[in-house]
């Protein structure tokens, strides 16, 4: 029979992914119950479609999870720092407030139910890396200094002083970014850019499929309980990316690397925290791109994509989007 597989988060990238690497596997170890918000939504019906089970749960209601998590083996847990929110929904809470307290949420569900195998999404906590550091600017009254990546490492040690069997998953920027927020723009005289503040050090990308590839493939490794785990797919520069996306879409783009101070006043919301992301990834450049090592990551999964790959199945959308 198989084992059952909690998915938070499944109609998100990073839970869909794992979802439907579970529905295609052919080992038919696990069957999956994906949790939503609302199990009418398009995406949670084609998951239903596909084979899930598909089940209403709400990391904001204790008891949906805990209902959610009965008879589970396993689970995959992400928060979503970026969800919508109201005006008033953010009075209440900061966002890393709210991740933290979903997992809370989600480590004593886990726990109540017995789940015997987590995998949680997390990021690295930068506070250490910039500890003292007056020129990297604190957020949310002084507490972070990159809220979407220290509230989930603060979060780390929620699950294992709850007492659940957890592998950590660390991730990164994703591909998938290139036909969304950071697609190539084109500026007054024509030419294509993509612009983030990391001068010449290689930024380590991901496709969001491949989280939950990997996540799988942890799942099925109880010896890989209590680890880290940090993947990435490539680590390439600015220029590097511009390269390959020039290749794909068959017209130049260029990397513009601003200073940070500029990148920080761009006009934008959480300009200020991206700026102050793309500076740990370019001043920890070589621990992060070293904890993720590219051929132990692909010895878990196999089918990891490369930035050229991604590109390649992904060329029509990115082609839109910069239409």
């Amino acid at each position: 029979m198989s084992k059952l597989i909690v998915v938070v988060g499944a109609t998100g990238a990073q839970g869909g992914g794992l979802v439907r690497a579970i529905l295609a596997d052919p080992s038919g170890d696990f069957a999956v119950r994906a949790l939503t918000r609302n199990p009418d939504s398009g995406a949670a019906r084609e998951l239903a479609a596909a084979g899930a089970e598909v089940v209403a749960a709400d990391l904001d209601d204790e008891a949906s999870v805990r209902a959610a998590f009965d008879g589970a083996y396993g689970a995959f847990v992400v928060t979503n720092y970026w969800a919508p929110l109201t005006p008033e929904e953010e009075a209440v809470r900061t966002r890393a407030e709210m991740e933290l307290a979903q997992a809370e949420t989600a480590a004593r569900a886990a726990r109540d139910a017995g789940v015997r195998h987590l995998v949680w999404s997390t990021l690295e906590d930068t506070r250490p890396f910039f500890a003292g550091r007056d020129d990297v600017p604190s957020l949310d009254d002084g507490r972070y200094k990159v809220p979407h990546f220290d509230a989930k490492g603060e979060a780390d040690e929620i699950f294992t002083k709850a007492g659940v069997p957890t592998t950590l998953l660390r991730t990164t920027f994703y591909f998938d970014a290139f036909v969304t927020a950071m697609a190539p723009a084109r500026g007054a005289d024509g030419t294509l850019t993509i612009t983030f503040p990391m001068g010449d050090r290689r930024l380590s990308g991901v496709a969001s499929d491949d989280i939950g590839r990997t996540a799988l493939a942890i799942l099925k490794r109880p010896d890989l309980i209590g680890e880290t785990i940090s993947i990435a797919g490539d680590h390439l520069t600015g220029d590097e990316y511009a390269a390959a996306l020039s290749d794909t879409i068959g017209e130049k783009v260029v990397y513009h690397s601003p200073t940070l101070d500029e990148y920080r006043s761009y006009p934008f919301p959480m300009a200020v925290e991206m700026a102050n992301m793309f500076q740990f990834y370019a001043e920890n450049h070589d621990d992060f791109t070293g904890d993720r090592d590219l051929t132990e990551v692909r010895e878990l999964n196999p089918d990891l994509e490369s930035f050229e790959t991604w590109l390649n199945l992904h060329k029509d959308e990115l082609r839109a989007a910069i239409q």
